[in-house]
């Protein structure tokens, strides 16, 4: 827990751009129904009953502290996938840097490995070398930024029916787009110094003798 809010105190760097990445999923529903429009003083009105049309995968990857983030939506969440958002992450958001700060939790696929997984080793150990990785503890990925993201995304754009993969997709982009046009930054201000007084009962006690 310290090691990542000490990464989250550190200033920007260019050279070593701070990524947090976190995954999701957002079942896709089509409507049995049309809705009816909005009226005078009526709102649209959709009815209960809906047909599941599959689960899509959202890849969150944002740079708190370049006001920037990005969202892949895929079918599946295979280790090869991850290792796509990887390539991408080095190549072309972060082509510059000397070394991509990742935060993420303990998911099997989040791996090196992974990358081996979906290129060849040369490939994978270049992309490999790009990245230094940074887990969250088990049961507290509330200290990934990306769920911060996440929560926004929910709120602003997928509060609602998305009936497949193509409009999940559209949707999604333009949120993004929105939001990297206005550079949003999120704000940690939880640090270690408030981890040992507000956590204290995670850390050990010790009695002098």
């Amino acid at each position: 827990m310290e090691e990542i809010l000490d990464l989250y105190a550190q200033p920007r760097d260019a050279r070593f751009p701070l990524v947090c990445l976190d995954e999701s999923t957002k079942q896709l529903v089509k409507e049995i129904t049309p809705p009816l429009p909005v009226e005078k003083a009526k709102p649209e009105r959709i009815d209960y009953e809906y047909e599941r049309n599959g689960v899509g995968t959202l890849f969150m990857m944002c740079a708190p502290l370049e006001g920037w983030r990005t969202v892949d939506v895929r079918s599946q969440k295979r280790a090869v996938d991850y290792a796509d958002c990887l390539k991408m992450l080095c190549d072309e958001a972060f082509p510059e840097a000397e070394k991509i700060i990742l935060v993420q939790d303990n998911l099997n696929t989040h791996k090196a490995a992974s990358l081996y997984e979906a290129f060849d080793p040369a490939e994978a150990h270049r992309i490999k070398q790009r990245f230094e990785f940074h887990y969250t503890p088990k049961h507290a990925s509330w200290l990934n930024i990306a769920e911060c993201e996440f929560s926004a995304l929910a709120r602003q754009c997928l509060n609602r029916r998305i009936a497949d993969m193509e409009m999940l997709q559209g949707e999604v982009a333009a949120w993004t787009d929105s939001r990297n046009q206005s550079k949003v930054k999120i704000d940690w201000r939880f640090t270690t110094a408030d981890a040992r007084i507000k956590l204290r009962k995670l850390y050990p006690s010790f009695h002098g003798g």
